[in-house]
């Protein structure tokens, strides 16, 4: 089987779950912070070599206090808990933003967590917009030297990009990275991720003709 070099994971359906299992939305964030472990070290065991994980968006700072405070939280916690294991890890988002949690400003630039090796990228109050604005003064831009004007240049083009909660759109996901992505929508829940999920998107993007457009 072919093994993508790069996966984007959108963990969707965090609040439509609490609400699924009588509990209040805030409550989805934490329920998602174990699955993105179990993902992170199925994808090092079978030999990805970069994940990036949607945390939260300028956007979603727009919705009510307890919720942006409990997906604050969460990618916080989530980062602690790689902490512990392997990864080159960089946090990508508007760091100048209060809500940009303190705690992940070390962060901002790649850090070699244990032994390194896999690298794993965390989108926190990151926004299309921010990543992009600085291409709208960049002087004889072209497609070789595009990334040394965007914010995530350190991040690599993404092979496929897997999104639970059944939601086909990528929601301002890294639009220079995701230009030639295969798309995989998974129905269910974020929270309610298993192992299968990766085999059954690894098994249709083995399908998937990719020609970058040629």
């Amino acid at each position: 089987m072919r093994i993508p070099k790069h996966i984007g994971i959108i963990p969707d359906g965090n609040r439509r779950w609490s609400v699924k299992n009588g509990l209040s939305k805030e409550n989805g964030y934490e329920n998602g912070l174990e699955p993105g472990l179990k993902l992170y070290r199925l994808c090092k065991e079978l030999g990805v070599d970069e994940i990036t994980y949607y945390g939260f968006t300028t956007d979603n700072t727009r919705r009510p206090k307890e919720q942006t405070e409990a997906f604050s939280k969460a990618t916080v916690d989530a980062v602690n808990m790689l902490l512990n294991e392997d990864a080159e890890l960089l946090v990508i988002g508007n760091a100048n933003s209060p809500m940009f949690p303190e705690e992940l400003k070390p962060y901002t630039n790649r850090t070699n967590i244990g032994r390194g090796g896999i690298k794993v990228n965390f989108l926190v109050n990151y926004g299309w917009y921010w990543d992009l604005l600085d291409l709208a003064s960049a002087k004889d831009l072209n497609k070789n030297n595009i990334y040394n004007h965007i914010q995530s240049r350190d991040v690599s083009r993404i092979d496929l990009i897997i999104r639970w909660g059944g939601r086909r759109r990528l929601s301002g996901f890294l639009p220079v990275q995701s230009i030639y992505s295969d798309f995989y929508v998974l129905d269910d829940y974020w929270p309610d991720f298993n192992e299968e999920h990766i085999f059954e998107a690894l098994k249709w993007h083995n399908q998937q003709d990719v020609t970058l457009g040629g």
